[in-house]
């Protein structure tokens, strides 16, 4: 057996080296390939079978448990709080003295000083001091050249004393005013003007001592008292004392606050004007409430108005308003009526004409009265940095006083050439509407816009005399950096009567005056917080402009100028 299993596996492998020994050409064969061997698969699409897992099973968990409270008190210890220190914002630095001085065309010189002591919470006294002229003239429609010049001078010496609950206060002031009645009518021939002869002067002693208290709280009790007096002098036969005494008194009442006003003046002339004295007396009572959504206002004023006539005069003025809020702070209405006497004493008389016949007709002028007054309009936040204000009012007046030139040529004693005015009385009803918007920019830009119309109903047809249908003024100021401000201003009249008095008869003149644009610049340089200096430019437009017939006012005027604190 032995033998059997060695010569099997002899034999196979030699019968496997035996077929190695083949010829390697026997093995060659050819292959002819046709077309390039391209191996592709088929399309097949393939799906996925993702497996679907519901979990049968429920796991529902069953516990309990107890809560044992206990008190917890943590430790903690008190440490004191510092008061809030409230400190005052830093008052600015005052300085005692300012000083002004300015010269422009026309010959124009202007000064103006006033002096006070540092800040007090004892009392404070100062000195205030102005002059302005100007001594240019003016060219009427003869070419004749006439001096047109004009001078004003302001002093006055005030001070006020502290004490707890109280002040007491007063000043002594002395005004004096040179005006030239330089305009003419100019058909009027072989007329010489000389200052001399129409040289008009006024001057103004007054002193006021005023009492009253000092009263942070509105509720508490307040009052004040005025005394007043002044002394007019026009010639030595021209003047006029006057003295009184004005008081006002209120107190907060079951959540009303109600008072009183009380006023007495009395005039005394020389006896040349008037062999009787003149007076006025009013009592005012009034109630007001108001809160952030409304106010309201009730009161009346009983005056009694001697002024040149042998029996006083007795009005009865109403005094009542009430406001309310439509839409909080931008929409507020408000409506009143209202009544109240304007006082034509010389002193104010002058400020709109200096110019009255020499006769005394200054001093006999009546009080105008405005009987009547109802008003209403709307006002609150424009939403462009500023508020507005939009009014309608209707006025019953009595003894409006206009101004006409007296023209007399006839007359040999006194003849009248149209230098001086005499007054026109009449009564009539005022419409006006009011418009405003004011406010800033940016902080930089501030804007003010007023325009106002008229429409008035006269007795006289001829009336009004002087006074525009309607006005509009436009103001703009810049300030760069609090060191250079500038500024602009346009304003505008519209049509006016001028009218001419010949033996007291009421003559227009032929057609209106026209409408007048005026236009004014102002700058200023901020050197450093004591020194400054200033440029104004009046009527830049060289506007012809007639305030009154025969009387054109003068054109454009450059100032120059600094201010100076010490």
């Amino acid at each position: 057996m032995k033998r059997i299993l060695t010569t099997i596996p002899l034999v196979f492998l030699a019968c496997l080296f035996a077929s190695a020994q083949v010829d390697q050409k026997d093995l060659e064969r050819e292959v002819v390939l046709y077309n390039p061997y391209k191996p592709s698969l088929p399309e097949f699409r393939k799906r996925s079978f993702l497996p679907d897992i519901k979990d049968t099973a429920r796991l529902v968990s069953h516990f309990t448990y107890d809560i044992a409270a206990t008190t917890f008190t943590p430790d903690y210890t008190i440490s004191p709080i510092k008061p809030a220190a409230l400190l005052p914002d830093p008052l600015p630095k005052l300085y005692k003295s300012f000083v002004k001085l300015g010269f422009g065309t026309h010959v124009t010189p202007m000064a103006e000083v006033s002096i006070t002591n540092e800040r007090s919470k004892r009392n404070a006294i100062g000195f205030y001091g102005r002059h302005f002229s100007t001594n240019g003239s003016l060219k009427l429609q003869n070419d004749d050249r006439v001096y047109a010049g004009y001078m004003d001078n302001d002093v006055a010496l005030y001070g006020k004393k502290f004490f707890r609950g109280y002040l007491l206060e007063g000043s002594v002031d002395f005004e004096q005013k040179v005006r030239y009645a330089y305009g003419y009518d100019t058909i009027v021939h072989d007329y010489s003007l000389e200052r001399k002869d129409v040289k008009m002067g006024y001057n103004n002693l007054g002193a006021d001592l005023s009492f009253g208290s000092l009263t942070l709280d509105s509720t508490r009790f307040s009052y004040d008292i005025d005394l007043n007096y002044d002394y007019f002098y026009h010639t030595s036969e021209r003047t006029q004392h006057n003295i009184g005494l004005n008081g006002m008194a209120a107190t907060k009442y079951e959540g009303f606050y109600i008072g009183s006003g009380l006023e007495f003046q009395f005039w005394s002339l020389s006896r040349l004007l008037y062999d009787k004295s003149k007076y006025l007396f009013s009592v005012s009572p009034f109630i007001k409430k108001s809160t952030p959504q409304w106010n309201f206002k009730g009161g009346l004023q009983l005056l009694l108005d001697r002024n040149m006539t042998d029996n006083p005069k007795f009005h009865i003025y109403p005094d009542v308003s009430f406001g309310f809020s439509i839409v909080p702070s931008f929409v507020r209405f408000q409506a009143s009526l209202t009544g109240r006497l304007e006082r034509n004493e010389p002193r104010n008389i002058i400020l709109e004409n200096p110019f009255l016949l020499r006769d005394g007709s200054l001093f006999r002028l009546p009080n105008t009265s405005h009987d009547l007054v109802v008003k209403a309009g709307l006002n609150g936040n424009n939403g462009i940095g500023g508020n507005y204000l939009v009014s309608a009012s209707y006025s019953v007046i009595s003894d409006m006083i206009f101004f006409a030139n007296q023209v007399d040529t006839a007359d040999l004693i006194s003849p009248q050439a149209g230098n001086f005015f005499a007054p026109v009385v009449d009564d009539g009803e005022v419409l006006n509407i009011h418009g405003e918007m004011t406010g800033t920019i940016l902080e930089k830009i501030w804007y003010g816009l007023y325009a106002n119309w008229y429409n008035y109903s006269m007795t006289l047809p001829e009336l009004p005399l002087g006074k525009p249908d309607w006005d509009a003024t436009l103001g703009l100021k810049y300030s760069l950096r609090n060191k250079i401000i500038a500024g602009a201003d346009i304003t505008a009249l519209g049509n006016r009567q001028l009218a001419v008095m010949d033996r007291n008869v009421l003559l227009p003149l032929a057609g209106k005056e026209p409408v007048h644009v005026n236009i004014n610049l102002n700058a200023e340089y901020r050197y450093t917080k004591i020194l400054s200096f200033w440029l104004k430019a009046n009527n830049i437009a060289f506007g012809k402009y007639y305030q009154y017939a025969y009387y054109p006012t003068q054109r454009f005027i450059l100032m120059v100028g600094f201010s100076y604190s010490l």
